[in-house]
């Protein structure tokens, strides 16, 4: 028999889920709470509520409607956070673009998902005006001028404050929780960048999940009530990680950086007392260097780290800067938030906890996570055997849209398929291992790639590194070291191979991951997120 359930009253409110009652939310608790953009500009968060409700009535007034796709190219400020939330909550799609893309892809992400209106930073505008002409589907452009010496282009329709100022408050209406809020698009390593989205029931879901592992106080490493916000992840990527929305429910002040200059984040974190951020190891290195130059104290600071893997050797350069530091772990495809490292209540030494909080962490509350072989069979959970994590959760991106054969095998076996090598372990702590793309086989050995980096990053005088395959004739393939040294410091092998060699000797990898080779680089190539781009790397050195 199917299942039955009671009656609701005639008038009984069905609560959907979307993005309009985080907001709300915040507006019960947290009205007068100040949202900072750079020290230019102060809102509380009922002025935000005023500009976004002025904002998508300006948008409505230029044709956006219901399903529409309207699009962002702006730094991480105030007005980004505006469209978060007006675009979503009047039915609309909010694609969040990539501006650090090559132009070409930069287009051909705004053509895939039919953008009709763009919201253009000023720096952006030299793009936008050589891209248009390709751009059949834009109807519309609003600038966002910033600089006393800000022009309008002749194709603009206004700037984006002059047109929002007269606008009257917009009649915002519940609707289907599963109707798409956002899509933008992933910097994928083959091919063009591939489409995900995300309805409002998940982005809601996901904020409330990480309500949970995060807490709701600053007593200890979360992001709670008394804490000071500021993205270190720029807007256009996987929402921030979705922080955004979390610090809003939460009604948290809120600091803005927009372009990202390490002396400005160190100014706006003295300023406002920052206690919590989110970055790529590249910015929290550029953070370091720069408060070591300016003399900014970052005792305190909660940073989680994600995009790469953090080292052990900047976890303990963090600490000893008195910062609280650790990894998270998430994809594009998984809105992003999967794991967040935590300590374990065992471990006492140094060694221990930075060895805990590098870790991807254990899954947040709703993922499911396994490990598994080509044929979808589980592998132990013992944190030694290894296989691909395959996850479910409420949140993940349904598909690439446009796209079917890479959602078939993005969703094989009814599971997301991260493409990650992992191990975990009997307390639910996830590792990740490699990517399956990266693995060095040598001489029937598989080599961790991520390992090798983490102990060349211990070597004295070397700032960061990459461990790529390159092709043998005699071992198949061999890893390569590209290395980026302190200024005026010269490398050696030997001195490379020093803690390789005592991983050897204890057992910890096979002998086949003894560097032969390495190369001194003055510096890594970078994705346009900030991660190392290992596929120009594998290109450049391929033999």
């Amino acid at each position: 028999m199917p299942l039955r359930f009671a009656e609701p009253a005639d008038e009984a409110y069905a609560y959907p889920l979307t993005l309009r009652h985080l907001l709300e939310t915040a507006l019960i608790t947290a009205r007068d709470q100040e949202i900072i953009y750079r020290d230019v500009v102060r809102l509380t968060y009922a002025d935000l509520r005023q500009r976004v409700g002025r904002l998508a009535s300006m948008l409505k007034s230029l044709g956006a409607k219901e399903g529409m796709t309207i699009a962002v190219m702006d730094w991480d400020s105030h007005r980004y956070l505006e469209a978060y939330f007006a675009i979503p909550m009047m039915g609309a799609v909010l694609q969040t673009v990539n501006v650090r893309l090559p132009t070409p892809q930069l287009a051909y992400t705004l053509n895939h998902a039919k953008a009709e209106i763009l919201l253009v930073h000023s720096d952006f505008l030299p793009i936008v005006e050589s891209i248009l002409p390709s751009l059949p589907h834009v109807q519309k452009v609003v600038t966002i001028l910033e600089g006393a010496d800000r022009q309008l282009p002749g194709f603009a329709v206004g700037d984006y404050e002059e047109l929002c100022a007269p606008m009257p408050d917009y009649p915002f209406e519940d609707f289907d929780e599963n109707a798409v809020a956002t899509t933008f698009y992933t910097t994928g390593t083959t091919g063009s960048p591939k489409g995900v989205c995300f309805t409002h029931r998940q982005l809601v879901l996901q904020a409330l999940v990480n309500k949970g592992p995060f807490g709701s106080s600053g007593a200890s490493f979360s992001l709670g009530v008394g804490d000071v916000y500021m993205p270190l992840t720029p807007m256009f990527h996987v929402h921030a990680w979705g922080v955004p929305y979390l610090a809003t429910l939460l009604g948290l002040k809120q600091v803005y950086p927009g372009r990202y200059e390490p002396d400005m984040i160190c100014r706006l974190r003295r300023n406002h007392n920052v206690t919590y951020s989110h970055c790529v190891p590249t910015i929290l290195q550029m953070i370091l260097q720069s408060a070591e130059k300016t003399g900014v104290d970052l005792t305190g600071w909660k940073m989680t780290i994600g995009g790469s893997a953090l080292t052990h050797s900047l976890c303990e350069k963090g600490r000893r800067k008195g910062m609280n530091v650790a990894a998270g772990y998430g994809m594009s495809e998984t809105c992003p938030t999967v794991s967040i490292a935590r300590r374990q209540p065992e471990s006492e030494s140094e060694e221990a906890i930075v060895d805990d909080l590098t870790s991807a962490g254990t899954p947040i509350p709703l993922v499911y996570a396994r490990i598994v072989d080509d044929c979808m069979n589980d592998i132990p959970k013992d944190g030694v055997s290894r296989g691909e994590l395959v996850l479910r959760s409420p949140w993940l991106t349904p598909c690439y849209t446009g796209n079917a054969e890479a959602s078939k095998e993005l969703w094989r076996g009814g599971w997301l398929h991260t493409q990650d090598v992992a191990t975990i372990d009997r307390r639910g702590v996830i590792r990740i291992r490699d990517r399956l793309k990266d693995v060095i086989k040598s001489g029937g050995e598989w080599i961790n790639s991520l390992e090798l980096e983490d102990m060349l990053a211990t070597v004295e005088g070397v700032v960061e590194a990459a461990v790529i395959a390159v092709s043998d004739e005699r071992w198949g393939e061999r890893p390569l070291a590209l290395v980026v040294t302190a200024p005026g410091q010269v490398m050696t092998l030997e001195a490379l191979n020093a803690p390789v060699e005592r991983a050897i000797a204890s057992g910890a990898i096979t002998r086949y991951a003894r560097l032969d080779r390495f190369e001194q680089l003055d510096a890594l190539p970078r994705t346009s997120v900030g991660k190392i781009d290992k596929k120009k790397l594998r290109a450049d050195y391929s033999n």
